[in-house]
């Protein structure tokens, strides 16, 4: 059985007070399992936590089929009822050499989520093309405590040519704000 120790600090003259609200229901509260400063509630829709990850290290791809952009960030919210707010931001996208386009999703795990461009860089001919930067935000409900990881993925439409992501280094980041339910 887990026990609750309250520890002074020897070195405060500060008096900290647990006061239960003017309520005729019976509440519990369930402390999480982490050490040190938490928050993790608030009011509906307060962020309580963020993540944040940039990449860029270039990728390119000749087939129809989705591969990893390498731009990925877990987050391991504090509720199961909490939302994940998603921003991202993929740098580079181009098409070169074939008539085709390229098509980027938002994944969590392996399910997709949203997939906010899915003809970058088509222009109907074998020219070079790009877009340069395709952004996106998803609010997700993962249903978790534990962790999750979101990440982004692309493909070459038509698998003509070539396509790319984070062309001529460019930095792509993904931002996760676990917000709270409402």
């Amino acid at each position: 059985m887990s026990r609750i120790k309250i520890a002074p600090n020897d070195s405060g003259t500060g008096i900290f007070t647990i006061e239960s609200p003017n309520s005729n229901t019976n509440r519990t509260i369930t402390l999480p399992d982490n050490a040190g400063n938490f928050l993790t509630t608030g009011s509906a829709g307060a962020v309580v936590q963020v993540v944040n990850a940039t990449y860029n290290t270039q990728a390119s791809s000749t087939s129809t089929s989705y591969a990893d952009t390498g731009l990925t960030a877990s987050i391991t919210p504090s509720s199961a009822s909490n939302k994940v707010l998603v921003l991202f931001s993929q740098a580079g996208c181009h098409k070169a050499g074939g008539n085709t386009h390229g098509r980027l999703k938002l994944l969590r795990g392996s399910s997709d989520l949203y997939e906010p461009d899915n003809y970058y860089g088509w222009t109907n001919d074998t020219g070079n093309a790009g877009v340069a930067t395709i952004s996106g935000c998803y609010l997700d409900s993962p249903s978790s405590s534990s962790s999750v990881t979101y990440k982004t993925q692309f493909n070459n439409g038509d698998g003509a040519g070539t396509t790319y992501v984070q062309i001529l280094s460019g930095t792509s980041t993904i931002t996760l704000l676990e917000v709270v339910a409402w």
